[in-house]
């Protein structure tokens, strides 16, 4: 049995882990996929503190090669259920392996809402972005599109019209669902146009590069290509909490329902990073969560 196990090997939940050992409590990171998380998905990364530029996946190794060197373990499963035993958790994996320990912190992340289009997956750092703030410097005084109309996406294109030559908006919908008051600060830029009533059919590649797309009018069915540099995806997320509902209320969008302590209804439970309600979901706040939830989970220990 360990101390703390953590679920989920992205920035939120590689910190608990480094936290958790700085602490003195040994932890287990279990990781079903790669270590790293969303980050992974960016190829430049310039606006976290004390570092100038670095990619997403140079990021990720650095804090794999900590928490190892401070002696963490880690195992490749995926986890279906928490069982809690009062004197200690269990979790349970989809492999069929049991992991005790005393404390939990869930960093389960989140997926962001793909178009579902040949060849996306391997244009996401290429082309595709989900952030503004993290990618947008990169299309400065090019053309980008933006699919999506609701908040996220216009307040992504928002930051992208201080930035771009042009944003084009593609919703889906007749017309865009974001608040008003966000519609008007767009309607006032000039290199800002939206297409509504809209599907994206193709991504339009050249020498592996993305070039622009082939778009449909849901209601008439003519179709156009739109010429572009970059496309940032902002038609939601998926968390995936549902499996840890039973210990952990969960809100009306499949978030963990808990706050800046990352604490849950079960003690020695804690959430960390984008899986829990928030309003911010950056790399600098989901190391917040995970230094909080690993803090409180040593507390918890201490006092047990």
């Amino acid at each position: 049995m360990v101390d703390i196990i953590v679920v989920g090997g992205g920035p939120a939940g590689m910190t608990a882990a480094l936290y958790a050992q700085r602490n003195g409590k040994s932890a287990l990171v279990i990781e079903k996929h790669g270590f790293g998380g969303q980050i992974t998905h960016s190829p430049k990364v310039e606006n976290y503190p004390g570092t100038l530029q670095m990619s997403g996946n140079e990021f990720a190794d650095r804090m794999l090669e900590q928490i190892l060197a401070q002696g963490a373990e880690i195992e490749f499963e995926t986890a279906v259920a928490v069982e809690d035993l009062k004197d200690r958790k269990v979790v349970v994996t989809e492999e069929g392996s049991r992991f005790e320990g005393r404390a939990v912190i869930l960093a389960t992340g989140v997926k962001h809402r793909m178009l579902g289009l040949e060849g996306e997956n391997e244009l996401v750092g290429e082309g595709i972005s989900f952030c503004a703030v993290c990618d947008g410097d990169f299309y400065a005084g090019q053309t980008v599109c933006v699919a999506g109309g609701g908040n996220s996406a216009l307040q992504e294109a928002i930051l992208l019209a201080g930035k771009c030559h042009e944003v084009i908006i593609l919703q889906d919908l007749p017309a865009l669902t974001g608040e008003q008051r966000l519609q008007d600060v767009l309607a006032a830029r000039s290199n800002v146009r939206v297409i509504a009533d809209t599907k994206i059919d193709r991504l339009l590649t050249e020498d592996g590069a993305l070039r622009g797309l082939e778009i449909e009018n849901r209601t008439s069915g003519a179709k156009q290509v739109v010429p572009c540099d970059g496309l940032f995806v902002a038609i939601g997320l998926i968390p995936e909490n549902e499996p840890f509902a039973p210990l952990a209320d969960l809100n009306a969008w499949g978030y963990f329902d808990s706050d800046e302590r990352c604490v849950t209804r079960t003690p020695g439970l804690y959430v960390a990073g984008d899986c829990r309600s928030k309003g911010v979901r950056q790399l600098a706040t989901a190391i917040a969560d995970g230094a909080t939830a690993a803090l409180a989970a040593c507390r918890y220990i201490n006092e047990g």
